[in-house]
């Protein structure tokens, strides 16, 4: 079985001392392919060079975190920008731009800042110009996200720990949006819920990693090793085989990403959908 982990942040410090270990953990579990996301312009550049150490391992996705909005250095965005201009045409290392988005909670009136809005829109129009896919965060702003989308010709979305409302999953299916779901898919309610619910055609695994997790893995530091366990979970919830889904949600990241290094060691069994 091959697995993935499309949402790590392997820049953050606290992966620093025992990075190469958890790279080669990750390789021990079968995930074959790890996206590295960024949050700011220096962790935009980390992950750019964590994809030159691990070629056709881990690919970079680049871009501005709506929790980093707040202590923007200057010209960050810009220089973002510039980087991700720079590596658009290299998708041996640079897949996304990720992770982006808006974030309610991080502001005293319950809705986006300016400068959260501001910088979306600049990572959106950076992603629309380049065709990039996006990967985008969206916690408290899941409805206002969508309805904002279709302003920007963006043929690749992903809602990165989508957990709600549950009323959007008919939009998010039909616009050909994916989803990515981690660790709470063992012992979350409502995140099981949205995998009953949602095609396993346009869902993806990711630990988010180093952020913590209850459960299971309590106390544990979060690595791409506790992917298989999301898989198997997933295949509960979806009354299939773990082998099955496991190549179908490969199948969806090749799809996603459409990476070559990734697809060559794809091998369909007749099980796959589009």
């Amino acid at each position: 079985m091959k697995f993935v982990d499309a949402h790590i942040h392997l820049a953050d410090s606290r992966y620093f001392q025992n990075l190469e270990e958890v790279v080669a953990g990750a390789k021990e579990s079968n995930v074959f392919v790890l996206v590295a996301n960024s949050t700011d312009l220096e962790s935009s550049r980390q992950s750019l060079e964590l994809a030159d150490r691990h070629p056709d391992y881990v690919y970079a996705a680049l871009g501005i975190h709506p929790w980093n909005t707040k202590q923007l250095k200057p010209n960050e965005v810009q220089d973002t920008i510039n980087l991700i201009f720079e590596n658009a045409e290299n998708r041996q290392r640079m897949v996304a731009v990720g992770e982006i988005g808006l974030d309610s909670s991080y502001s005293r009136s319950g809705e986006p800042t300016e400068i959260q809005m501001q910088v979306f829109h600049e990572m959106l129009s950076v992603a629309e110009k380049t065709s990039l896919p996006v990967i985008i965060h969206s916690r408290g702003t899941t409805t206002q996200i969508v309805s904002m989308l279709p302003s920007y010709k963006i043929e690749k979305v992903l809602l990165h720990w989508f957990s709600q409302p549950h009323s959007l999953i008919e939009t998010i299916v039909d616009r050909g949006y994916y989803i990515t779901e981690g660790p709470p898919s063992v012992f979350a309610n409502g995140i099981r819920e949205v995998i009953r619910r949602m095609p396993l055609t346009r869902i993806m695994t990711e630990t988010d990693g180093p952020v913590r997790f209850r459960g299971p893995f309590k106390d544990k530091l979060t690595t791409p090793s506790f992917i298989p366990a999301v898989v198997e979970a997933i295949a509960e919830l979806k009354g299939q085989e773990k082998s099955v889904v496991a190549d179908q949600i490969f199948h969806n990241f090749v799809n996603f990403f459409g990476v070559e290094g990734v697809r060559d060691k794809r091998h369909d069994e007749g099980t796959i959908q589009d």
